[in-house]
């Protein structure tokens, strides 16, 4: 399916299902096709899941427009007015994460019935009262550090039938990291530590225990800064959770949600 943005940038998505609204964004590069192990398994319990590219992401227009955190939350908000959607469960992995961190600074808490962050930490930079950042980049490093490759994220192969879907969607629209280079800084640049602090909904922290780019301790330290936080760690995962041990995260998924 087929959004405009206010600014005219056409965002792909798909909708399915009826009930209880799970909306889900994907990683910094990645496309929707990564929660394919996730999508039957949410339907079948019964909920409705809306699945977004953002844009310059998969099948949504790839633009110099807009390459900000802050716009793609935006870009959320706009399509979920849309569709009338209330009080959401919110998932995101790695950036699609900070972009739910991002929804919450800019519209707050109200109407929003849980949050689920899989392994994305709420501040990048490591600093003296933070030490839960990307791998060990400080400030000295930025922001020529996120200018080269990030290098692996998976510690295990995904499932072959999501990895050749993620596939046939890379082939179909290349993934530009160039162009968006702008939003890969901002993203690192965030510290959204303020607004896990102000959380009061049901949040989850899922985090990949053998993650190459986050310490997995940070999900328990983030879980903590929210008033109704708790955290699972999955083991023999990276940082793409969902797709490396599927079976494992959808347990902890429908744990949490059946305990809303």
């Amino acid at each position: 399916m087929k959004f405009k943005t206010s600014d005219h940038v056409t965002l792909d998505y798909t909708d399915e299902g009826q009930g209880q609204a799970v909306v889900i964004l994907t990683g910094f590069g990645g496309s929707k096709d990564i929660w394919r192990a996730q999508i039957p398994v949410l339907l079948d319990a019964g909920y409705r899941v809306i699945n977004i590219d953002a844009r310059c992401q998969g099948l949504s227009q790839h633009t110099a427009e807009g390459l900000r955190i802050s716009k793609h939350a935006v870009d959320a908000h706009e399509l979920m007015t849309k569709l009338g959607v209330s009080r959401p469960i919110l998932l995101g992995n790695s950036m699609g994460a900070s972009t739910w961190f991002a929804y919450l600074s800019l519209y707050g808490n109200a109407g929003i019935k849980a949050v689920i962050d899989v392994d994305q930490t709420p501040k990048m930079i490591n600093t003296d009262d933070w030490q839960y950042g990307f791998k060990q980049v400080e400030w000295a490093d930025f922001p020529d550090y996120f200018k080269k490759p990030l290098g692996r994220s998976t510690y295990r192969q995904i499932d072959d039938a999501t990895y050749a879907a993620v596939k046939a969607v890379e082939k179909q629209a290349p993934f530009d990291g160039v162009l968006t280079l702008p939003l890969l800084i901002n993203h690192a640049f965030q510290d959204w530590r303020d607004v896990l602090c102000r959380m009061t909904m049901p949040f989850l922290v899922i985090a990949g225990e053998q993650s190459p780019y986050f310490n997995s301790d940070f999900a328990a330290v983030a879980a903590r800064m929210a008033e109704n936080g708790q955290s699972v760690v999955i083991p023999e995962a990276g940082h793409i959770v969902m797709a490396e041990q599927s079976q494992a995260f959808n347990e902890a998924l429908l744990g949490f949600l059946k305990a809303l």
